[in-house]
């Protein structure tokens, strides 16, 4: 018996490309290898522990509809909500599209039932339900340091966030985690002595590199919603601020040519291109770290609306220079601090300040 499992995606849908590191996972990816290799598991269920939808903005919800259609393509046998709101206004959702939505939001079930030639399964959210007879799978959000002993449950899977490289115990269960992100399949296998209980086991991280053949009707739903999502960014949307205290990098090398002919050099000045190519030029998500003051007044909105301030430019790092220019008053500096703001770990798990800002050149 294998279970296949996930959680903890947190509504991403697939890499985001920004770091080498970070280019396995994605919906389309997961589903191409279960209906590649599904079979050769045997007889399997597949599980999500939570915590993967979208939150509850207006991209959120977008995201959270490309999750559960895509969940429902791969047939997930439970998917556990927890209490947030924006999961429990999906629970209508997960039922429009077949899924069983275990958790305690309304709607959803303690638990739900699932047959594999003669063994039964209980998979669950409420840890205080195990079923007498049965394989007994709990679903939780909770991180591993605060499940205690979870009588009467054979398998737990935590959406925590948590990377285990093997299943832990905890009581008689086993406990494993779903990868962040959904970067890693998860996969347990079991064995089982004549009473049904668990005698071994093996666990395997399956990757989800580009050599994984994607589902096309995933990727479908997937480019369906990069379209709604550009349609959330409109120009005639566009606040009217007045005079914007940005100026762009154009204007910077009036007096800083030294500065900007290296800036051009340097990949900061490329970022938006980066976008275009991936298709995504008009992701909120994406275009806050390619392009200069997205998201404060006067700042980049769009490449058709304000061109000027595509790419990571001086006044991204510096802040706006209107005043600069006016009084030369002095800009900030560039520390660290201002870059983790998009070098995160991760969107760029190897990101080191000192090592980084020699590249920049000034």
């Amino acid at each position: 018996m294998t279970i296949l499992y996930t959680g903890a995606m947190r509504g991403e849908l697939e890499p985001c490309g920004c770091s080498p590191e970070n280019l396995s996972g994605g919906l389309a990816r997961l589903s191409g290898f279960i209906k590649a290799n599904g079979e050769k598991f045997g007889p399997y269920v597949l599980v999500d522990a939570g915590n993967s939808l979208g939150d509850d903005s207006r991209q959120g919800r977008l995201k959270s509809d490309v999750v559960v259609r895509s969940f429902s393509l791969m047939k997930y046998d439970a998917a556990a909500l927890s209490k947030d709101k924006s999961h429990a206004d999906s629970v209508k959702s997960f039922k429009k599209y077949g899924l069983k939505p275990v958790g305690d939001v309304p709607g959803g079930k303690r638990s739900v039932r699932v047959k594999r030639g003669k063994l039964a399964l209980n998979i669950g959210a409420d840890s205080a339900a195990p079923l007498k007879g049965m394989l007994n799978v709990l679903l939780t959000e909770r991180p591993t340091s605060e499940l205690g002993q979870v009588e009467g449950w054979d398998v737990v899977v935590t959406s925590s966030g948590e990377v285990l490289d093997e299943p832990i115990t905890s009581g008689r269960a086993l406990v494993v985690s779903g990868y962040p992100r959904g970067q890693k399949l998860g996969v347990l296998t079991l064995s089982l002595d004549e009473n049904g209980r668990i005698s071994g086991f093996s666990h395997q991280w399956q990757a989800l590199g580009n050599d994984i053949k994607e589902d096309p009707k995933v990727r479908g739903i997937i480019s369906e919603y990069d379209g709604k999502v550009a349609e959330l960014v409109r120009d005639e949307d566009m606040p009217q601020t007045g005079l914007s205290p940005f100026l762009g990098a154009e204007s910077c090398q009036e007096c800083h040519r030294a500065h900007h002919e290296g800036w051009k050099s340097t990949r900061h000045s490329a970022a938006f291109g980066t976008l275009e190519k991936a298709g995504k030029p008009r992701d909120p998500e994406c275009v806050r770290c390619h392009s200069t003051g997205y998201g404060e007044d006067g700042g980049f909105y769009s490449i058709s609306a304000t061109p000027e301030l595509a790419g990571v430019q001086c006044e991204a790092c510096h802040g706006p220079g209107r005043e600069h220019a006016r009084d030369f008053r002095p800009m900030q500096p560039a520390g660290e601090s201002v870059c983790v703001k998009c070098h995160t770990a991760e969107r760029s798990p190897n990101f080191e300040f000192n090592r980084y800002i020699e590249g920049i050149g000034h």
